[in-house]
């Protein structure tokens, strides 16, 4: 069985009959790239409209051309009309609705380009948008993150290594951490946004055209920052979603590791968090259960993400020169990433602001295990003794303590100079507070350093919002 007749594609002058109707839904990219009409159509705009300037077809023929792919738009926005599996691929809709709506003239359109420049054009017109969107969500979530740093600016929280209790420090600063990161990956985002920001269209198939056309008034209508410079490379590279995908697969990263946090500190054990009941979910059978969903969905979903990186280096990894139907296969996988991402952004930003802090359980808790014992090891080193025979005294003080089941602070003046005479009264006054304010030193966790680092995330978001402005 055959699907029309040669006729009906774009490519059929060659072939004597239709493609086999199983071999034309395995081949079809409609069901994937008909998200991208939006960018065909202006990317055809464009195109038509610099034909016509440049007297590559008549003036009148350029206009009937740009006035029947508005209406193309209009009717895909209404639900008018809408691209199905009659077609090939999004190309193929638009020019056959084109053709419907202005006559033969429509075969026009297509004077001085190939798909493969036409998609690699969509594509990076997608990936270049899309990359605006998911910083834009990077920056909800770092606001987030700043506007709960500076509501609790003075809770102090055990910070951990190895997920033991190690040091006091600022619930802000902890906060303030994942700032950092989510503000690196907006950063690398905007990096790729840059090599994204290219256009290929003028490259043909892989050869170029021998039409007078002119790049730059396109490139400029679409608002491209430059042409691409080698024709062969333009209409073959994916390497922008490659990059697009690996720095998403970052900022999953980042949300997994703070989705960890989320739960850890949600459950009975830590009791440092708890969830609004607007981002939880119960159990079906144990009705006291509060489960962390949203959170453990951003931990699953990273995987996904992942695997769509690999999944692409895959396809790009073995490929010759120039455009290979293996590319069809760089869809699936950027939509899916940018829709996961952009999801997994969204709600981890309201799960956060509808969060509440158990306040006073993080501070008992910061008062625990010990936490102060590098600063009772610094108390000594102050009054001269080398660090690592203070390291040594305050760990045998603990091993005391352990047999004692007491603190540090607990035992008599005399069994501490037992230890060195050079403990005195001062040493009781070691706590959580003045932990966290002795480690006064840029990027520390100390109180004004804290208030530093918000002023300064606030002009970092401040410099993005910007550039999502231009």
């Amino acid at each position: 069985m055959v699907v029309g007749d040669s006729g009906s594609k774009l490519w059929g002058g060659r072939f004597e009959k239709g493609v086999d109707v199983d071999v034309h839904a395995f081949g079809a990219s409609i069901p994937i790239d008909r998200r991208l009409y939006k960018e065909d159509i202006a990317g055809s705009i464009a195109h038509a409209t610099m034909l016509g300037r440049q007297g590559i077809i008549a003036e009148a023929e350029a206009e009937t051309l740009v006035e029947g792919l508005r209406r193309v738009h209009a009717e895909v926005e209404s639900g008018e009309s809408s691209p199905d599996l009659r077609w090939e691929d999004i190309h193929s809709f638009v020019e056959a609705r084109l053709r419907e709506l202005v006559g033969d003239v429509a075969g026009k359109l297509h004077t001085a380009r190939s798909r493969n420049d036409q998609v690699a054009l969509d594509v990076r017109m997608y990936a270049r948008a899309s990359l605006k969107e998911i910083v834009s969500r990077l920056v909800t979530l770092q606001q987030t993150l700043v506007d709960l740093a500076q509501a609790n600016l003075a809770v102090v929280m055990p910070g951990y290594t190895h997920l033991q209790r190690a040091q006091p420090v600022l619930l802000s600063h902890h906060l303030l951490a994942y700032f950092e990161m989510f503000q690196r990956d907006g950063e690398r985002l905007r990096d790729c946004y840059r090599r994204t920001n290219t256009m290929p269209l003028g490259s043909g198939a892989l050869a170029g055209v021998t039409y007078p056309i002119d790049r730059l008034f396109v490139a400029g209508q679409l608002g491209f920052d430059s042409i691409s410079r080698n024709s062969m490379d333009a209409v073959s590279d994916r390497d922008f979603i490659v990059e697009e995908m690996a720095a998403t697969s970052l900022v999953m990263a980042h949300l997994s590791r703070l989705a960890e946090e989320v739960i850890l500190w949600s459950t009975e054990e830590f009791g440092f968090l708890e969830l609004d009941d607007s981002y939880s979910t119960g159990s079906s059978i144990m009705p006291q259960k509060k489960n962390p969903d949203v959170a453990e969905l951003v931990r699953g979903k990273t995987g996904r993400v992942y695997g769509s990186l690999l999944a692409m280096l895959t396809t790009i990894k073995g490929l010759p020169l120039t455009y290979n139907k293996d590319l069809q296969e760089d869809k699936p996988q950027l939509f899916d990433t940018v829709d996961t991402v952009s999801d997994c952004l969204r709600m981890f930003a309201g799960m956060l602001a509808t969060a509440g802090f158990r306040k006073d359980q993080m501070r008992e808790v910061a008062g625990g295990g010990f936490s102060t014992a590098t600063d009772v090891a610094d108390y000594l080193a102050r009054k001269g003794m080398p660090f690592r025979r203070a390291h040594e005294v305050v760990g045998q003080l603990v091993l005391l303590c352990l047999e004692r089941r007491c603190t540090i602070t607990d035992l008599p003046l005399a069994d501490l100079k037992g230890f060195t005479p050079l403990f005195d009264e001062e040493v009781y006054q070691i706590d959580v507070d003045l932990s966290v304010k002795a480690r006064d030193v840029p990027g520390g966790t100390a109180p004004g350093r804290v208030q530093s680092a918000l002023e300064e995330s606030r002009s970092l978001l401040a410099e993005t919002k910007r550039w999502l402005r231009e």
